[in-house]
């Protein structure tokens, strides 16, 4: 009986992780949040915003765009352009939010990880 418990949360865990990713239509000209900003505003969920975690973002489409992450005052941390076909780790502390820019029509696809410490 143990046993199958302890099977089960194992599932539950693979399957709540996997669910942990969004795949997202940049259009041209936007700015779109991912984490920080509230209901209807945010594109993806970080389901780990409550603690320190790690976003990784590979960019799907056919144009570059920017990862922005920013505090809550709106300091810019770190700005890092990606390229089509490349996959970017960003570490997000606690009160950080992460944005997407595009210059033009692009497509990303965007998971996170919690961090147990940092």
């Amino acid at each position: 009986m143990k046993h199958l418990f302890l099977i089960l949360c194992v599932i539950c865990t693979v399957t709540y992780n996997i669910s942990a990713q969004a795949i997202l239509e940049l259009k041209p000209s936007q700015s779109m949040s991912i984490t920080g900003k509230g209901a209807g505003q945010d594109a993806a969920i970080n389901p780990y915003a409550g603690s320190n975690s790690l976003a990784f973002i590979e960019n799907i489409g056919e144009n570059d765009f920017t990862i922005r992450v920013q505090n809550k005052k709106g300091n810019i941390i770190e700005s890092i352009v990606i390229k089509p076909n490349e996959t970017k780790e960003v570490r997000l502390l606690i009160r950080y939010e992460l944005y997407l820019d595009s210059k033009l029509k692009s497509k990303a696809k965007v998971r996170f990880k919690k961090l147990n410490s940092y």
